[in-house]
């Protein structure tokens, strides 16, 4: 019976790195698809790379970070794997993070409300805003 169970460990284990090694390529791509701000590409991949991780929890035992540590030194491949692909999920954050600032900044822009700022605002009809932005700058229709 002890047999039995290594092997089928050790196809778990097999099966387990497989798997590991498809979702980093499906994070490398994920990063690709937020480089160029393919956000359909990125989306469409989100639900395949969570139905994956479900399947390496699964084949590796995993409920949580005790039973990852309770793993044995034959899975020390398998958990390096899984730490580099929490890293490039890291990556993935990190970037989406600073795109949404930047977004944010863009619109903050685009809102001030700073009478000092020489920024302009359009109304919905296209027209400048009557209000003055500043003595710096001035307004389409003062040209």
């Amino acid at each position: 019976m002890t047999t039995h169970v290594t092997a089928l460990e050790g196809s778990n284990l097999e099966q387990a790195l497989a798997l590991a090694q498809t979702l980093q390529d499906m994070l490398e791509l994920e990063f690709e698809h937020l480089k160029v701000q393919n956000l359909d590409a990125f989306e469409a991949s989100q639900a395949s790379k969570n139905e994956l991780l479900g399947q390496l929890a699964q084949l590796a035992g995993i409920h949580g970070p005790e039973s990852a540590d309770a793993l044995g030194p034959e899975w020390d491949g398998f958990k390096e794997q899984m730490a580099h692909c929490r890293d490039m999920h890291r990556r993935n954050e990190v970037l989406i993070v600073r795109k949404i600032d930047a977004i944010r900044g863009a619109l903050q822009s685009l809102q001030v409300q700073d009478p000092a700022s020489s920024v302009e605002i359009y109304d919905r009809l296209g027209k400048v805003s009557r209000t003055r932005r500043g003595s710096m700058g001035r307004g389409y229709a003062d040209a």
